[in-house]
């Protein structure tokens, strides 16, 4: 069991971090820390194995708190400062992510901290994290947990994609091609430059058309192939 320990001043990116641990076999969240003083009144009667920290903190900052550990466990910082990487490879940091990140470059960078204690097993890896097949989406200032196998297709919107689901269209900050980069390849397919869908989500497929629920998806001349490759 992974002992962990959040120490930031922000609750959303208490609720985001915890909600990731949760999906992770063996992560057990101790404490939440809002500043870095809490933290060190909390370390000097408990020890954990990770501390995922911010930097930018009232009262000691992130790094100043860091150096007054002797002996510091395993640390992920979590910033929207890029400009402090350096400095936080120069302190041995196990990873360091930029804010907003998503649950599989956090997955990652757990996986760096988790390895050397598993050298035996395998790295964990997201089927095996991800709930029974949801994925976590972040949209309007705020991480949306979906099922994956509700999504009827994405759509390319410039550097934005539209997931659509059964239920909800949510807005993303990423091309198309990234996000299926996430999707497995056995279950979803781009069919256009603009447009991928769910293979289990096609009602028809008629000429240059694929329907699906009650959209119609124009089939693009150079990904042909992807829909003759299933309807064989």
């Amino acid at each position: 069991m992974i002992r962990c320990l959040i120490i930031d001043d922000e609750h959303i990116a208490h609720d985001i971090i915890k909600g990731y641990c949760e999906i992770i076999p063996n992560m057990q969240l101790m404490k939440h820390c809002y500043d870095a003083l809490e933290a060190l009144d909390y370390l000097r009667e408990h020890s954990v194995d990770l501390i995922f920290l911010d930097l930018n903190m009232p009262k000691l900052k992130g790094f100043d708190f860091l150096k007054t550990l002797s002996n510091p466990p395993k640390v992920i910082v979590t910033t929207a400062y890029k400009e402090y990487a350096i400095e936080g490879y120069d302190l041995d940091v196990a990873d360091y992510l930029l804010k907003p990140f998503s649950f599989e470059r956090f997955l990652k960078a757990v996986n760096k901290v988790l390895l050397p204690q598993n050298t035996n097993e395998a790295p964990v890896k997201q089927a095996e994290s991800l709930k029974k097949g949801y994925l976590f989406l972040y949209s309007d200032k705020k991480y949306v947990q979906v099922k994956m196998s509700s999504i009827l297709y994405l759509e390319a919107s410039g550097n934005y994609s539209k997931v659509v689901t059964q239920s909800q269209t949510i807005m993303v900050r990423e091309k198309i091609s990234n996000m299926l980069e996430k999707l497995s390849s056995e279950e979803y397919i781009q069919v256009h430059k603009s447009f991928a869908v769910a293979k289990s989500h096609i009602k028809s497929v008629e000429g240059n058309r694929i329907l699906i629920d009650d959209k119609i998806i124009p089939i693009g001349k150079y990904y042909k192939s992807n829909i003759i490759k299933i309807l064989k």
